[in-house]
């Protein structure tokens, strides 16, 4: 593949990294990654700049030959023929100084003055050439063509009046790499600050979504104890309805193992999730447990977090159960208000129930991994209504379109 000349000149600029060193090879890959920005705004200003002083040196000559003023100014050919010989030059200095940097400011100012007088004294003999090539040399420099006669020598020529034009001159083109150097300065400023929060940015989510990770890993074990717990009371009096409880956690720890690596899943695998999990629970208390769960195909098309709902109804099996023999109903709903998704997880209380029926880890986690996903678009409250019901409800955005990639919870008899 053919390498264009400034290709093969654009290490020089960048500088090369050393073998072995990955904070050099990592530093030359921004700085080749930020090259062509920052050549485009240089770029961009030295046309702003040749423009200008071509448009200021036609105008002002226009002016003064009302005045029988000619040749006062060089001509516009020979100052667009400077300005491009000075882009170059201006590009190359620019540049060393962005790569030299300012620090330590006793080993890099004498090169940053280094390329900033350079640049200014080089713009008059850069005149001089564009008169040349244009044919309209006169034996000056630039801006004095009403002093203008030919020089025998340079002696004579160092002699005249060229010196101070040559010093104005160098003094106008000062200021210009100054202002040039300050505006890539900026930009390089800006560069970095884009880099540093792009780089934030994807750590935060790498770190949300760990985070998430380990909120749902989290739910396995907490849920695993539960139902093993459950099975274990079976055991002792009734060993065929463990064994069928058996089977059924398989098929449960099975849904949960899928569940737990996707981010969102569809609410129809949620609620079909946790009428399995609520089937396990009312296997054991038959006489006292009552659920309700919204059919799958009725639940409303949208996406949910993975496992949103189970610490829910495991929270309300749990706390509704303890304190009291009386029969229980343990009751999901799911609806649509305008674009946010409500979901309820309702449960009758005992009648010496003592308030900690919000405080487990199931009810926090819940909430922890609402405010990671959706932060401020999502609520979160539990709490009782009345005197003998207790309700946890989820507002959420109402998504319609999710991970169509995440595989499907199986249904029941699938293998």
């Amino acid at each position: 593949m053919s390498v264009s000349p400034l290709e093969r000149i654009t290490p020089a600029f960048l500088g090369v990294a050393r073998a072995g060193d990955p904070a050099g090879e990592r530093r030359a890959a921004r700085a080749r990654r930020n090259f062509w920005p920052q050549l485009a705004v240089l770029t961009g200003f030295w046309i702003y700049v040749a423009a200008s002083n071509l448009m200021y040196a036609n105008t002002m000559g226009q002016s003064l030959e009302e005045f029988n003023v000619t040749d006062f100014f060089a001509p516009w050919d020979a100052r667009l023929v400077q300005h491009l010989i000075l882009y170059p030059l201006f590009i190359l200095c620019a540049w060393t100084s962005l790569r030299i940097g300012w620090r330590p400011l006793w080993r890099t100012l004498p090169i940053q003055l280094s390329c900033a007088l350079g640049f200014a004294v080089l713009a008059a003999p850069a005149l001089v050439l564009g008169e040349v090539a244009m044919s309209e040399w006169h034996g000056t420099i630039g801006i004095t063509h009403a002093h203008a006669h030919a020089y025998a020598d340079w002696n004579e020529f160092f002699a005249g009046p060229a010196i101070p034009t040559w010093i104005a001159s160098a003094t106008s083109f000062l200021i210009t790499y100054g202002f040039g150097l300050a505006l890539i300065t900026s930009f390089g400023f800006y560069q970095r600050l884009r880099d540093s929060q792009l780089r934030s940015s994807a750590l935060e989510r790498a770190l949300a979504a760990a985070h998430l990770a380990a909120l749902r890993m989290q739910l396995s074990p907490h849920t695993l104890f539960n139902l093993l717990h459950t099975i274990r009371g079976q055991i002792t009096w009734d060993p065929p309805a463990a064994q069928a409880m058996v089977v059924q956690l398989g098929d449960l720890l099975r849904r949960l193992l899928t569940a737990g690596e996707q981010e969102f899943s569809r609410l129809g695998d949620e609620l079909q999730f946790v009428q399995l999990y609520l089937q396990l629970q009312q296997r054991r208390f038959a006489d006292r447990l009552s659920i309700s769960v919204p059919p799958r195909d009725a639940a409303p098309l949208a996406w949910v977090p993975s496992l949103i709902l189970q610490p829910l109804v495991e929270n309300a099996v749990v706390h509704g159960l303890a304190g009291h023999e009386g029969p229980v109903s343990v009751r999901v709903e799911a609806g649509v208000a305008g674009e946010t998704l409500v979901l309820r997880v309702l449960n009758n209380l005992a009648p010496s129930w003592h308030g900690l029926h919000g405080s487990g880890i199931g009810l926090a986690n819940v909430r922890e991994r609402l405010a990671v996903q959706f932060g401020e678009r999502a609520s979160f409250s539990a709490g009782p209504e009345g005197a003998a019901q207790w309700v946890a409800e989820i507002h959420m955005p109402l998504l319609r379109d999710g991970p169509e990639a995440a595989p499907r919870l199986p249904a029941d008899g699938d293998q």
